[in-house]
This record gives structure tokens, C-alpha cells and sequence, in this order.
């Protein structure tokens, strides 16, 4: 027996796929990738049973709703579904699919049409942008037919205006994230972009091509492709994603010459097969970088508004940028281009049952489901045994920090080898905002069921309780699963700045306040508590400059904007190998072993800012002891394996297991800390 959910399968730009409303899927998030993966078809590799046409670009999924933020009037969630395995990505963004997202909520009561043209402000989930949609309302009614044709679709429609409005950055929070335009990996130059997606770019010449192979010769090169996914994999950790050897971003895009001056070749990876057009996100990123100067896409650099032809394999995808300055000052304030989209067919999808972890055997009209479900599932509760397998569905990992930062980069780790050791999938499910408040909130009132746990760290169960009233309690609100390791905090300073050593930042700080800026993750975070605890014992002023995550703390240091940072040793010590970041001091009690040379505070002449960073699993208040004894005994396991052990020391953490309690009580310990320090420094969170 199936299940079925209402469903409206239309092409959207150069790609295809079932579009829904948010209500028409299970509300959890484990649930809702199923019943994705059973509309698509995912499991094999040709999707017969579903709705997926074999390909990447046949297997993704629109998810729409009306939207809570401020200025905009639809949520827009993408899905990029597996082909031949049941994995469900909503990381990158798809500006393809974006182009029917107006026109499906217009059908569906959701926006109501005005004048010959309707614009609405669309949110993309994904990446936290927005982008204005135009469609064409003639006598304010919605309308498919037009003449506008598009490069790798038959026929014409009508023409479906999309104007990024923030697309600069909205992952990394920089459009360069490694602080420059072209960087050198492995012998070869790159420009490493976020611009509508990240992107890792070289010029085909590099690569001793010419830049106008097929997608079929492409694909045939495995040499290319190796070292294309090579090269991915360091820029996603120069670019602060980490570890994106599971993920599908950066994506690499090989550019050449145009046929003019206002023109620029791209093929474009999906990251590890050619992609048969060009991704409309894509093309944003390298009209973006060519229109820039210093990239390894430049093109004749002007300001004003001009018009960019990105040629892909079957033709060009046409981008108009309004550019602002010149040089190095130069910026993208808009980038625009034209899709079309039409709907292919409207109705009822059956879901097939075995995607998914709790069976349901209702059949029928929904009205008739509405009335007997809530029946039945009380009929089964009773029926249950007490005590059921567990895991018996998909594992969510929620984790409080932006992709790409450290905190991100340990929980995939942890995840990869825990996820096959319990027999479940595991997704990692990244809320970052408010200092990790946002998961904090999420996860304590989440079912607790040992489905929904959280990588939480000394930020969000120490720090930022101690430092002001949050709607989660630490202590009450959790049952502690196991510790997984300690990072000391590192002070750097970007390498261009003037600065010696600590020494030398004091005397320039003390002859003149606030010379310098410092990064945090935002209030509460350890590098806030590190720095401010710094500028205390060291009698110096400093500005702070708090951002949402890691990430991006990290991409303002290394571009200059901050000049001094306390991250974790996990999370700076990519760059510090690069040289992209100077260290100057451990903010703990010992000299690192990664980083011999480099000499604690208290070495430095700063004593009393130990600042040991701590990471461990949460689950809900109330998880079963057996589910969490369970939980503790996989993840110790996991820690044991030398090659997570490695990985994590790699980066410059020290892995360390616990039991459960001992975990909780090093919490307790550690809130009572820091209320002290709070009260002691007079911290605020402003």
C-alpha cells in the first residue's frame, strides 16, 4: 500500500522535478527527505520508481511555503535528491527550479497575481538570500506561453525574470572566502567564489585544455576528473566548509575565452560529472567572477550595468550585473537573467512504502485519512511493545554553527562512521544563529526519542548561559551523551597586519585603543569570552566585531577586515599551515604539540586567559537511559578509530571520551565557570 501526497511536477529553467507545498510533506525533517526520496525514485540508479529522470538535473525538489521574513512573501527550500542512493541535500541552492517556484504558488492560492507583470520576493532557505521573481500576469492572470526561448530547452515560454539581490557571500559571508581573488592549490591558480554558489574555478589552459570539450569527453577524462575533485576538496577547506568530500559544494567550473568581450566559456561540475547546460546559480558565480578583476575568469573589467553571456554546451545563459567601482573596490549590487518554467502535470504521487522507517497503511481520500489516522496511531501506541528498537529512522545531528566551520567539520567526521556502526542514516542539520540558541531551543524541545540529537559545545551549554537569559536551560533541558574532545584556543592575527608577536599587539594597542579589531563567533562564543578576557589581563582596548558562526569570522580575518581572532585550534589550524593565518599565543594552559613554537598567554605575559574549548553529543531531557547508554557506547566506539582519531588531531583538537555522567557533570562545572568569569570581567552580550 502507498502513501500519497498532493504534488506538481514541472520544468523549471534547464531542470525538472515534483514541486510541493511545505504542508503536503511530513513536518519531520527525517520523514519528509523519505517520502523525497520514494517521489524521485532515488534508490537506483535509473529511478524507475519515481518521478526522477536518471540525472542530477531530473532529481531535485522545490519546497514552497509563504514566508516569516521580513519583506519577502514565499520560503523557497531546494532539494537535490540521489540518483542510484537515498541521500536528500538541501545545502546548495538551485536557481533553475527557483524559476517555477512564482508561478507554483501563484496556482496555489499563495500569492495573488497584480498587473500584466507580478513580482514577489522569494527566500531561499538554503543559503538565507532573497531574489525578486517577475513573472508574466497578463490581465492578472498567470500564463506559461511566450517567446522567449532558452539555450537546452525546445521551444519558447514565457520569459520569468530572476534578480539576485544578496547572493554575494550568503554561505561564507564573503564573496572571496580565502581573503583573495586567485589563489594557488596544488601548482594550479583558482579563484574560489561565493557568488549564488561556491564555486572553485580554473581556466582550462591550466589544465591543458581548451575549454570547449563536451560534457561526454569530460566525463571520459578520469585523470581530469581526479584532479579536479583534488582540487575541490582543498578549496572547500581554504573556503571554510571543511571536510566536502561528502558534500556538493564548491562546485569546479573550467572557464575559457568567450566568442567576444563580453563573453566567457564554462563547464561547469555537478561536482564530479559535467553538467549538460549550466547551472543558473553557477552562471551567477562566473559572470560574477568575470566581471571582477583579479579572478582566473576576468574579463574586461567596467562599472555600470552591462550584460554577460555565460556559454555552456548548449548555448549561453545571458546574466546582466550592475558592477559598482572599480579595482579592487568593486562590487556586484545585482545580477539578473531570464528562465522559463512550465508545469507538466498536477495530481496525486504515491510514495512507495519502503522508503519509509514507519510503516503507514492508510489508503483513501484524505478526508477519510484525516478522521482515521489519529485512531489508528493510538491503536498501535497501545499495542507496542514498552521497550522498541531503536534506531528505527533517520538519525538528525543538529548542529549549532554555519556549514564549514569547525564544529561542522568534527560532527560529518563523527557522523560518516556512526551512521553505518547504528544502521541508520545520519543528516547533519545546520542552525546556526544567536550563538547556537537557535539549535539549543530546537533540540530541547525536540521528541526525545534518540532520533534528534546535538553537537553542542562549550558556547552553547557554558558560555552563552552563563553570560545571559536564554529560553533553553543547559542543564535541565539535555541529557549529556559523551564528551568528544577538547581544542585550546588559538590567538592569530591576520599575516598582513603589523604585528609582531603579543607583545608587540599590546604596546601598538596601548600607544593607540582600538588600532586593531577583533573577529568572534558572536556573543557568548569562546573566541568573544577569549578576547575579552585578553583585553582585561592585558589592560588594552580592542574593538569586537561579533558574526553569526565561525565561518565567517574566519574569512573577515583572513581578508583584513578583523585583525586578531581567538578561534579554536580546530578551526584555525588549516589556515595556519597554509600561512594564511599567523598564530601568536595559545590561550591555554600548555604549549599545543601541533604548534610547538608557538607559546601560551601566560608565556606571552598574559596569564589568566585559559580558554579549553570542549565539544560533546546531547540528546533531549528524558531520552530513554538505554537509547543514551546505547548513543555512548556507538560514539566512544567511533572515537576509537584511528582514522577519525586522526582527523580530528589533524586539525588540532584532542580527542577524549566520557560516560554519560561524567560528561554532565563537566557541563555543570564548566556553567559555574563561567558565571564567575561573567561576573568577575562584567561581560554583556552587547
Amino acid at each position: 500500500m502507498n502513501r500519497t501526497v498532493p504534488c506538481v511536477l514541472m520544468r523549471a529553467g534547464t531542470s525538472r522535478g515534483p514541486f510541493f507545498l511545505k504542508e503536503w510533506l511530513p513536518a519531520d525533517g527525517a520523514a519528509r527527505d523519505e517520502a523525497l526520496v520514494g517521489a524521485i525514485g532515488a534508490s537506483d540508479l535509473l529511478q524507475v520508481d519515481g518521478v526522477g529522470g536518471g540525472s542530477t538535473l531530473t532529481s531535485k525538489v522545490a519546497i514552497v511555503s509563504r514566508s516569516a521574513q521580513p519583506g519577502c512573501q514565499l520560503d523557497y527550500l531546494f532539494a537535490q535528491v540521489g540518483v542510484g542512493q537515498r541521500s536528500v541535500d538541501t545545502r546548495p541552492n538551485c536557481g533553475n527550479m527557483l524559476s517555477g517556484v512564482v508561478p507554483f504558488a501563484i496556482e496555489q492560492g499563495l500569492v495573488q497575481p497584480h498587473g500584466d507583470e507580478t513580482t514577489v520576493r522569494v527566500f531561499n532557505v538554503n543559503t538565507r538570500s532573497r531574489i525578486d521573481v517577475t513573472v508574466q500576469t497578463p490581465g492578472g492572470r498567470l500564463t506559461y506561453q511566450g517567446p522567449t526561448s532558452i539555450d537546452g530547452v525546445a521551444g519558447t515560454a514565457a520569459p520569468i525574470l530572476l534578480n539576485f539581490l544578496d547572493a554575494w557571500g550568503a554561505v561564507t559571508g564573503s564573496l572571496f572566502p580565502t581573503g583573495r581573488r586567485t589563489d594557488r592549490i596544488d601548482g594550479v591558480d583558482v579563484t574560489c567564489i561565493d557568488a549564488g554558489m561556491q564555486l572553485v574555478m580554473v581556466r582550462a589552459s591550466s589544465l591543458g585544455l581548451s575549454g570547449r570539450e563536451s560534457p561526454a569527453e569530460l566525463d571520459a577524462d578520469i585523470a581530469l576528473l581526479a584532479r579536479l575533485e583534488s582540487l575541490r576538496l582543498s578549496a572547500g577547506e581554504a573556503m571554510g566548509l571543511g571536510d566536502v568530500s561528502g558534500a556538493v559544494v564548491p562546485k569546479p567550473v573550467i572557464v575559457s575565452d568567450g566568442d567576444d568581450a563580453d563573453s566567457i566559456t564554462s563547464r561547469y561540475f555537478t561536482p564530479r560529472r559535467c553538467h549538460a547546460s549550466h547551472a543558473v546559480t553557477g552562471a551567477i558565480g562566473v559572470a560574477t567572477a568575470f566581471a571582477l578583476p583579479g579572478t582566473v575568469a576576468s574579463g574586461p573589467t567596467r562599472s555600470g550595468r552591462r550584460r554577460i553571456d555565460v556559454l555552456h554546451p548548449q548555448g549561453r545563459i545571458a546574466v546582466e550585473v550592475d558592477v559598482d567601482g572599480n579595482g579592487d573596490d568593486a562590487r556586484i549590487r545585482r545580477a539578473s537573467l531570464v528562465r522559463t518554467a512550465r508545469k507538466i502535470f498536477e495530481g496525486t504521487l504515491h510514495l512507495p512504502e519502503y522508503v519509509f522507517s514507519t510503516p503507514d497503511t492508510i489508503e483513501g481520500d484524505p478526508p477519510v485519512k484525516a478522521l482515521i489516522a489519529p485512531a489508528l496511531a493510538l491503536a498501535a501506541a497501545v499495542a507496542a511493545p514498552a521497550a522498541q528498537a531503536w534506531p528505527d529512522k533517520v538519525i538528525t545531528i543538529v548542529v549549532p554553527t554555519a556549514a564549514g566551520g569547525g564544529n561542522d567539520a568534527m560532527a560529518r567526521t563523527i557522523a560518516q562512521k556512526l551512521g553505518p556502526l547504528l544502521g541508520q542514516q545520519i543528516i547533519i542539520d545546520n542552525r546556526a544563529g544567536a550563538t547556537g540558541s537557535i539549535a539549543s531551543e530546537y533540540v530541547a524541545r525536540a521528541q526525545p526519542d534518540g532520533h534528534t540529537l546535538m553537537f553542542g559545545y562549550i558556547a552553547t551549554h557554558a558560555m552563552n548561559p552563563a553570560l545571559q537569559k536564554l529560553r533553553y536551560d543547559p542543564v535541565a533541558d539535555f541529557q549529556p551523551v559523551g564528551l568528544v574532545g577538547y581544542s585550546p584556543t588559538l590567538m592569530v592575527a591576520n599575516p598582513a597586519t603589523p604585528i609582531k608577536d603579543v607583545k608587540d599587539l599590546i604596546a601598538q594597542l596601548k600607544a593607540k585603543p582600538d588600532k586593531f579589531a577583533y573577529a568572534s563567533a558572536g556573543s557568548g562564543t569562546a573566541p568573544h569570552f577569549a578576547a575579552e578576557l585578553f583585553k582585561l589581563n592585558a589592560g588594552v582596548a580592542m574593538v569586537g566585531v561579533p558574526y553569526k558562526g565561525s565561518a565567517p569570522a574566519v574569512s573577515d580575518t583572513l581578508a583584513g577586515q578583523t585583525q586578531v581572532m581567538f578561534p579554536s585550534i580546530f578551526t584555525a589550524m588549516p589556515y595556519v599551515k597554509s600561512g594564511k593565518l599567523k598564530p601568536l599565543a595559545v590561550a591555554g594552559p600548555k604549549r599545543s604539540p601541533q604548534l610547538p613554537d608557538v607559546p601560551t598567554l601566560q608565556e606571552a605575559g598574559v596569564p589568566g586567559v585559559d580558554v579549553q574549548q570542549w565539544y560533546g553529543f546531547f540528546a533531549p531531557a528524558k531520552t530513554p537511559k538505554p537509547v543514551v547508554d546505547q548513543l555512548n557506547a556507538a560514539l566512544n566506539k567511533v572515537l576509537s578509530d584511528p582514522e577519525v582519531i586522526k582527523r580530528i588531531e589533524d586539525h588540532g583538537a584532542d580527542v577524549e571520551t566520557s560516560t554519560p555522567e561524567q560528561f554532565g557533570k563537566l557541563v555543570r562545572d564548566d556553567l559555574a565557570k563561567w558565571k564567575g568569569v561573567v561576573q568577575k570581567a562584567r561581560l554583556t552580550a552587547d
